[in-house]
């Protein structure tokens, strides 16, 4: 089978990138062909044999090249006619979407569609949602300027995008994220899509919202490769890893260390809330680590915290932690308590809630027969492997083309 994955960046990034790179070994592995479309970037690391990609995008970008973005971000002809060069090189059997909004934008569907009816070839289009891009047009659910949850966009009223400012507090960045939810709704566009794959239930009922997306979602959950068994004694430390945000919950759990400075935390990761964090005196800031030295802070860990304060879908925080053998202390939002067990592989608390959180800290801290038994518990969790999920991904494709 060959299979055409579409992301708009070709680099590591993000969950999207991971994602995408990783199916993509694993499907090549099982002996099927594999070529990426995107930006062209000085990082990519995977692409396509006819060498073509579109220009890359920098939002932050000056002269002649930012004004024209508005026009590029909602429709792009140059994106269209690269990736029929693709198209018409590679011929493939499914074109796997994931981020491509905004870089490369929804124009490509239009052409993937024309290609395949100009062959008289049947191409399936899958698109993997990361985000709430479809329906929510800064992809988060979040008003940024003030933290608050929303979803006031449900039904397509688009409009509210710029009256929230939503994304990057801008007016013209929130008037072109409403125009393209307006124009791709009007134009049922999205529909042109065959299947949604969504990585938990929570997106799966946020995306079915929309009527025209309803029909075509399923739920399966991301997949976590466990390599080898990991036997690290614990150490005396609470552990967070990720980005440092507001959204994370990362100011919530700097509160939570100044009022339990007897509790040495560790901090993995980078972001604009570092500086804070370095300012606690019981908290020590490793940087952002990958690899065996990530796995082998985590393992160690008494437990780790997951104190995000947006919707967040499938976190591989919380299944990176239960399946290397440590307990976690989650917020109980998004999709987050789909992946554990409360009560029996760690605990949920409100999200933002910071006594709430202390309380649960400082009680599992302290009661070292109930973390053990987290711990014990978490052994036996497991989640599919790349292998299981892309057998999975292959069935689709299947009932598909």
């Amino acid at each position: 089978m060959k299979i055409l994955i579409v992301n708009k960046f070709l680099y590591p990034n993000g969950g999207s990138e991971t994602y995408i790179f990783e199916i993509g070994k694993q499907l090549q592995k099982m002996g099927h062909e594999v070529q990426y479309f995107g930006m062209e970037h000085e990082g990519r690391i995977v692409g396509n044999h006819a060498e073509s990609y579109t220009p890359d995008m920098n939002f932050h970008d000056g002269g002649l090249k930012k004004l024209l973005y508005p026009f590029r971000i909602i429709y792009s002809k140059k994106a269209r006619n690269k990736i029929r060069e693709v198209l018409d090189d590679f011929t493939p059997d499914i074109v796997h979407l994931n981020n491509f909004n905004f870089q490369i934008t929804p124009s490509v569907i239009y052409e993937i569609r024309k290609w395949g009816k100009k062959l008289g070839k049947k191409v399936a289009i899958v698109y993997t949602a990361h985000d709430y891009q479809w329906v929510c047009p800064n992809h988060m659910m979040m008003i940024p300027s003030n933290g608050e949850l929303c979803f006031q966009c449900k039904g397509a009223y688009f409009g509210k995008c710029v009256k929230n400012r939503c994304i990057h507090n801008s007016l013209m960045r929130s008037f072109l994220g409403m125009a393209e939810g307006k124009l791709y709704h009007y134009l049922k566009t999205y529909d042109k899509v065959d299947l949604i794959i969504c990585p938990s239930q929570f997106m799966k009922e946020k995306l079915s919202s929309n009527p025209l997306l309803a029909r075509k979602l399923i739920t399966l959950y991301n997949f976590l490769d466990q390599k080898e068994d990991y036997n690290y004694g614990k150490k005396e430390y609470v552990l967070y890893f990720g980005r440092y945000s507001e959204e994370k919950g990362v100011k919530t759990l700097i509160e939570v260390c100044k009022r339990l400075p007897h509790i040495p935390f560790v901090f993995a990761g980078n972001g604009p809330l570092k500086d804070e964090i370095e300012e606690c005196p019981n908290a020590t800031h490793l940087g952002f680590l990958q690899g065996e030295e990530l796995r082998k802070i985590i393992c160690e860990a008494r437990f780790s915290i997951v104190p995000s304060q947006w919707y967040e879908n499938c976190p591989f925080s919380v299944m990176e932690s239960q399946q290397y053998g440590t307990p976690i202390i989650a917020s109980a939002i998004g999709g987050i308590p789909e992946l554990m067990h409360d009560g029996i592989t760690g605990e949920l608390f409100e999200a933002g809630n910071v006594e709430q959180l202390t309380e649960k800290v400082d009680k599992l801290w302290k009661n070292r027969n109930l973390c053990d038994t987290y711990t014990q518990n978490c052994h036996n969790i497991r989640f599919d492997t790349s292998l299981e999920y892309c057998n999975k991904l292959l069935a689709i494709y299947r009932d598909l083309i």
